[in-house]
């Protein structure tokens, strides 16, 4: 079967709307609202690795709205909003020098993370949120910040080898050639 621009948007098309499948979960488990944002980041590595960043950051604009407008867990929905789009943009960082790469990294999940959670609190008026980040101490709430971090570290780490799976396993039985 040859790969042409119709079945990779039919693929960016398809693992979207998974991707905002899995969003929707967020509201089911109250824990899932720090992990779905994650899944649905690496539903998108097809996309990206098939049709390239242009069409990878197209999926995630389209699942991030979706998940905006739709999505019952709003924190998951805004989480992803503000860093779904680094499995597309992962490349160009990962070509910085050691040090600097790792702090660009750190940097921008906790511009985001700032970014996502006052957006909730100030602008949308999430006020349960607000007494929950608020009520919890100074050292409660840094340690919830270093473990988000160390999260964050496993997804870079665990994103390039989503890829090669996709790439050696499953991209063989889906892009047979005939």
């Amino acid at each position: 079967m040859r790969r042409t621009k119709t079945k990779v948007l039919a693929l960016g098309a398809t693992l979207s709307a998974l991707a905002v499948v899995v969003m929707m979960l967020g509201g089911l488990i109250p824990i899932a609202t720090f992990s779905t944002p994650i899944l649905a980041a690496f539903l998108l590595v097809p996309v990206l690795f098939e049709g390239g960043t242009a069409m990878g950051l197209c999926a995630y604009g389209a699942v991030a709205v979706l998940s905006l407008l739709l999505g019952p867990d709003k924190e998951a929905a805004m989480l992803y909003a503000l860093l779904g789009w680094y499995p597309a943009l992962r490349p160009k960082i990962q070509r910085l020098p050691g040090v600097l790469r790792l702090a660009v990294k750190l940097l921008a999940f906790n511009c985001a993370v700032a970014v996502a959670y006052a957006l909730l609190i100030f602008l949308l008026g999430f006020d349960a949120l607000r007494a929950e980040l608020f009520g919890m101490g100074l050292w409660v709430f840094l340690g919830t910040l270093l473990l988000g971090n160390a999260v964050f570290l496993l997804f870079d780490f665990a994103l390039p080898r989503v890829t090669l799976i996709y790439q050696y396993r499953f991209r063989p039985r889906f892009w047979k050639q005939s």
